[in-house]
């Protein structure tokens, strides 16, 4: 009965006028930004973050996970169209959907990716509704030394499934908890690495390295690899599969949803994970094995109701423990620190109807993305002919504005330039941006509640050992950081993430 009034309550909250909305702006901006080649949906939360902060908090993370929704669908759409995916999971539908495009079904191939993403969204829903009430229970337990340990086996567990070296991931996660620190001291006001400059007694914003890490970064690396468009583009027709296409996703959509479902609350990248575990899955047990990499319509709708079922239980780590499972979640802890809320298990009893109508409000988000998307499938298509020149810069305007708006101080936009330069700077490098972002969202808390468990054992360490939930999760974390390291996995990583090369 719980269950029952707690989604009356979400829904409620979620179908108020100005919510269904800017739901609908969200999915409408999303799909917007994010079908622009090379654009996924971290650097589309990323820029249009500012956006959000003058509404109230349910409205604002509503719109937000609209707009994650909307740039998840867009960077699939490009995949599909002109072989440029967003994102690592979309790579797998480029695999099997462009090559469908090539051949004249497109159409088709745009219909299964939504079709089983919208399925895969309202099962995953219904997932994290049962699921996160008893979890955030379980979280209530947790004492700062068992924190520590979670925070800390999260962020190594996130190397694992990062992009490149697992050694520049770690190096990335340092350097973002090192810029998490900058500031006063939590406890003694000490001023930490301000050098002087009275901007940064506050910290470092968050809103400016996301954006700039994120957004300029990835327009920075977007306009160097400018190339042109496909001709494919012209060959999007009738949008409905064929009695023998529906009959075929039917399977991959089903496993593709159970896989998602369980593996988005891994921490680093359970998404990345999904889709590629179900397109492996999908290849291993089809009939028609030798279709694959040359248009199985399988290939798109399993990896695309994964990835979108592994977006909706990402959000059970967050609002149960606090803890992002990815660097879209890490945007989303910002939001809720902007608006005045610390995500964590005592969110779902302090603020009920914030929580229940985002979780009712991701069915409602996945509805108008289905209704939206397919008809306007024309109009991203246009989109696409539109050169970079002309659409980058009016996004980074817009981006700095409401960057600007939330302070109106000079200093955010220098940050946002600053972050841009050091993002680009470093993915030439590369290291990806991602894991930095995970350290910066996290060092704060891991630090707090390092110092707290020390304050709490008058400085003995063996707290952490002594405590059998913290004694786990550092086994654990040990485990996975030794496993990282070991060749095969780091051979089994490199061919996960060589798509992009």
């Amino acid at each position: 009965m719980d269950l029952f009034d707690n989604l009356v309550l979400g829904f409620s909250t979620a179908l108020l006028v100005q919510n269904v909305l800017y739901c609908f702006v969200g999915v409408l901006l999303g799909t917007a930004v994010g079908v622009l080649p090379g654009i996924g949906p971290t650097a589309t939360v990323a820029m249009l973050l500012p956006i959000t902060f003058n509404f109230e908090p349910v409205t604002a993370l509503i719109m937000l996970a609209g707009i994650y929704y909307g740039a998840q669908y867009g960077g699939s759409t490009t995949a599909i169209l002109i072989n440029l995916p967003g994102e690592s999971s979309a790579a797998v539908t480029a695999l099997d959907g462009h090559e469908m495009a090539r051949q004249g079904r497109a159409g088709p191939a745009l219909a299964a990716a939504a079709i089983g993403s919208f399925i895969a969204g309202t099962v995953a829903t219904v997932v994290l509704a049962v699921a996160a009430p008893p979890l955030a229970a379980v979280a209530l337990k947790f004492g700062p030394a068992d924190y520590f340990a979670l925070v800390l086996f999260g962020l190594i567990v996130s190397i694992a499934l990062a992009r490149g070296s697992a050694l520049k991931a770690l190096a990335m996660i340092a350097l973002g908890i090192l810029l998490g620190t900058v500031g006063q001291d939590i406890y003694t006001g000490t001023p930490r690495f301000v050098l002087g400059q009275r901007e940064l007694y506050g910290g470092i914003d968050f809103v400016s390295v996301a954006v700039g890490m994120f957004g300029i970064a990835e327009i920075l690396r977007n306009l160097e690899n400018e190339r042109d468009r496909p001709s494919v583009l012209d060959r999007v027709t009738s949008l409905w599969p064929t009695r023998e296409d529906r009959r075929r996703i039917v399977g991959p959509i089903a496993r593709g949803t159970g896989l998602g479902a369980a593996l988005g609350v891994l921490p680093g990248g359970g998404h990345v994970l999904a889709s590629f575990t179900s397109y492996a899955v999908e290849k291993r047990i089809s009939k028609r094995r030798s279709e694959f990499g040359h248009g199985a319509i399988e290939g798109v709708a399993g990896p695309e109701s994964a990835n979108n079922a592994a977006a909706q239980t990402s959000f059970i780590p967050l609002l149960t423990l606090g803890l992002p499972a990815h660097p879209v979640m890490a945007l989303m802890v910002g939001a809720f620190i902007v608006h005045g809320i610390t995500p964590g298990p005592n969110v779902i009893t302090d603020e009920p109807a914030l929580v229940w109508g985002l979780i009712a409000s991701m069915w409602i988000g996945n509805v108008l993305l289905v209704l939206l998307n397919l008809p306007l499938i024309g109009i991203w298509v246009r989109m696409l002919r539109i050169p970079y020149q002309v659409l980058f810069p009016m996004i980074v305007l817009f981006a700095v504005i409401g960057t600007y708006s939330l302070g109106s101080n000079e200093y955010d936009v220098y940050a946002i330039a600053f972050f841009g330069i050091l993002g680009y700077v470093l993915i030439k490098c590369g290291c990806e941006p991602a894991p930095l972002l995970l350290g910066f969202v996290l060092g704060p808390l891991l630090e707090e509640n390092l110092r707290r468990a020390l304050i709490i054992s008058r400085g003995d360490a063996t707290v952490f050992l002594t405590r059998p939930i913290s004694a786990t999760l550092l086994a654990l974390t040990v485990a996975a950081l030794a496993i990282a390291a070991f060749p095969a996995i780091r051979k089994r990583r490199e061919v996960v993430f060589a798509e992009e090369d």
